[in-house]
């Protein structure tokens, strides 16, 4: 049984702060270029990394004792302790105003802006907002929200929303891949993600009811601004705002998508099927 969620005690969490820096290494951008389906080359002192290479910085490192069942740190600390056993990332904004570079000492801080409450149709579903804030020596390179959802374990398969997602006009742009498990692993290794939704097949369909492997959702949001980035000459957008859909699994092809408005870019990430699993929009 779910422990009964004391919305008021949560907000408690709102204001709390923290600090974290790491270093943006060649060695990193070369995984996230490979696993970005990017040329890899040999990144050099001074050389641009991938626009999200800050999800892989500073990642909080807990003792194995002190994960929770789900492979996540047990609740408590920084992020408030939300009494509700299905974790995922459903979506942000983020704001480019500098590069990250090969050799950048990266500074992270990080404040909770608001804890909310909703149902929604597998029950109730608590959305905590992160604002995260990354400087450089240069100056503040990144500014984000991040919108975490937590909800209910219900005895339903999680496979599909109540009814499938429209799908959405032609694309202009188009590119495919294969959702293969070690994608899954490596951009879990890179972002030192102990999720075990996205690596072990036995808890992902016995405990939390899905059919398969689940794609990262940062993962998508980091493939479609990638490609509007591309699309415009290797320009980063000012802003891209996304949010999750509906899951994205293991073992079909999917795709990424851009149609391209001129003033902005519609992005997002489709099923074998064409259904969007996660929506952007680019604006520079």
């Amino acid at each position: 049984m779910t422990e009964k969620l004391d919305l008021d005690h949560l907000r408690q969490w709102i204001g709390r702060t923290q600090e974290a820096s790491d270093i943006v290494t060649a060695q990193l951008v070369k995984g996230l270029r490979a696993t970005l389906f990017q040329e890899i080359g040999e990144p050099k002192a001074g050389d641009a990394a991938p626009l999200t290479v800050h999800w892989c910085l500073a990642q909080p490192v807990f003792p194995m004792s002190q994960l929770g069942p789900d492979g996540h740190p047990a609740r408590g600390g920084f992020l408030p302790p939300v009494p509700l056993p299905r974790r995922m990332w459903a979506g942000g904004e983020l704001t480019f105003l500098d590069s990250l570079r090969v050799g950048d000492e990266a500074t992270r801080t990080s404040r909770i802006a608001d804890v909310t409450l909703k149902s929604g149709s597998t029950g109730q579903l608590c959305f905590v907002s992160v604002e995260h804030t990354v400087t450089t020596p240069r100056g503040v390179a990144i500014r984000e929200r991040q919108d975490i959802v937590y909800r209910e374990m219900s005895g339903a398969p999680a496979a599909a929303p109540a009814k499938p997602a429209p799908l959405p006009p032609a694309a202009q742009h188009r590119e495919t891949h294969v959702s293969d498990p070690v994608l899954l692993f490596r951009y879990s290794a890179l972002t030192f993600n102990g999720h075990r939704i996205h690596y072990d097949r036995d808890y992902v369909t016995k405990v939390e009811g899905y059919p398969g492997l689940i794609f990262h959702g940062p993962l998508q949001a980091a493939l479609i601004v990638e490609m509007a980035a591309k699309l415009r000459g290797g320009t980063a957008p000012k802003k891209f705002v996304y949010r999750g859909v509906q899951p994205l699994f293991e073992g079909s092809e999917f795709s990424i998508n851009a149609n391209d408005n001129g003033a902005s870019m519609e992005m997002w990430t489709a099923n074998d099927a064409g259904q969007p699993t996660m929506k952007g929009t680019a604006t520079w």
